[in-house]
């Protein structure tokens, strides 16, 4: 009778013992704790959760975001939070890839506000001059907003036969404002949307065309690096931008100019200023009010830049079910990002290298970062 009182005092002091184990076991994980680096990379006040704004970063450097190789956010004017991968640092030059379309689209803008080159007038291609072609048809302004209805096949399969890779890397490398000028209309002008990296191109000599009369590539190169340099870059600080030129003097305008994650930050802070820099006007405003204006034939695409809007065709490049509706962006190849809200006072940069099938979880990313500001 003694042990068998003694065994079910056993049980029975072992009960919360076993509770606790069970409970344990059935709990819900919480996220891991925040590493020192994670923490170090967010100023002691970023105007939004510091833990939760740390964690949203450090999501950016999973494994499946494929390579996030750095990330900057500015709120209100100053860094907030900077973060990058081994091996890179504040001083590393990061390609545009597409990126470089929204310069371009800058320095258009500059052109046209020194009376050099129109919005609604024919764009001065020469080789579309001629008598009786319909090409002479196009607009400048349908340059920038991607709907010249030139032929163009971007990003398709087999990648060797894409236009953007052909005219960067095969046939059109040697001269691509010719390859990109010698397709022939596939659309009425204006009438269809066509993203292209070929059009921007065609932007670029442009600005080629109108800073010097001389035709050689180092006059065409010379011309246009200083008008980017005493024009943008430097009013806006962005000291490391280096801009690629192709043999014939032409700037790469749709694909490759390199900066610093500092620099990219800049550009979208003089965006998100509407072109002012320490309260000097360096273009007028009405210029980026333009670029931030859908395109008649694609909501979610305004003039050299993508906008937060729904697709008018296809799926959508940002986040509207979830961003603030004023937020645009400058988005390149393979992941690169520089995210732009007025409303907000937020410019949110992401750069690295990631596929495809990956995107998609990079842009949720993003939209959990500028979640945290709204």
């Amino acid at each position: 009778m003694a042990r068998r009182s003694l065994s079910l005092i056993m049980s029975l002091a072992l009960l919360p013992a076993l509770g606790s184990c069970s409970q344990g076991t059935n709990a819900p994980a919480g996220p891991p704790p925040l590493s020192d680096r994670a923490l170090k990379a967010v100023v002691k006040a970023p105007g939004a959760d510091r833990e939760k704004l740390a964690r949203a970063i450090e999501n950016l450097f999973a494994e499946d975001m494929g390579e996030t190789r750095a990330v900057l956010v500015m709120k209100g004017g100053r860094i907030v939070a900077e973060r990058y991968a081994q091996g890179y640092h504040e001083n590393t030059r990061f390609v545009s890839w597409s990126m470089a379309k929204s310069v371009t689209g800058v320095m258009i803008g500059m052109l046209v506000s020194d009376g050099r080159l129109r919005l609604d007038e024919t764009a001065p291609v020469p080789a579309w001059q001629r008598p009786g072609d319909p090409r002479g048809e196009i607009t400048l302004r349908q340059l920038l907003q991607m709907r010249s209805g030139l032929r163009h096949s971007e990003a398709i399969d087999p990648i060797y036969e894409s236009d953007e890779v052909r005219m960067l890397f095969l046939d059109g490398r040697e001269n691509m404002a010719r390859y990109a000028e010698d397709q022939p209309l596939e659309a009425e002008p204006g009438r269809k949307f066509e993203y292209s990296s070929a059009t921007s191109v065609i932007l670029a000599d442009l600005a080629a065309r109108v800073l010097t009369p001389a035709p050689d590539p180092e006059s065409r190169r010379n011309a246009v690096a200083d008008y980017l340099r005493t024009r943008l870059f430097e009013p806006a600080g962005m000291k490391s931008m280096l801009p690629e030129f192709d043999r014939s003097g032409t700037l790469v305008g749709g694909s490759l100019i390199h900066g610093t994650a500092r620099d990219w930050a800049k550009f979208g802070e003089f965006l998100r200023n509407k072109g002012s820099v320490k309260g000097a006007q360096i273009m007028p405003r009405q210029w980026i009010d333009f670029m931030v204006t859908p395109s008649p034939r694609e909501g979610q695409y305004g003039a050299q830049i993508w906008l937060n809007r729904q697709a008018t065709n296809g799926d959508s490049s940002l986040f509207p079910d979830r961003g603030p509706k004023d937020l645009f962006a400058c988005i390149g190849h393979l992941g690169q990002y520089v995210l732009v809200s007025p409303s907000l006072g937020l410019t949110v940069v992401r750069l690295g290298k990631t596929q495809d099938d990956q995107g998609d979880r990079v842009v949720d990313g993003l939209a959990d970062v500028v979640a945290l500001y709204r």
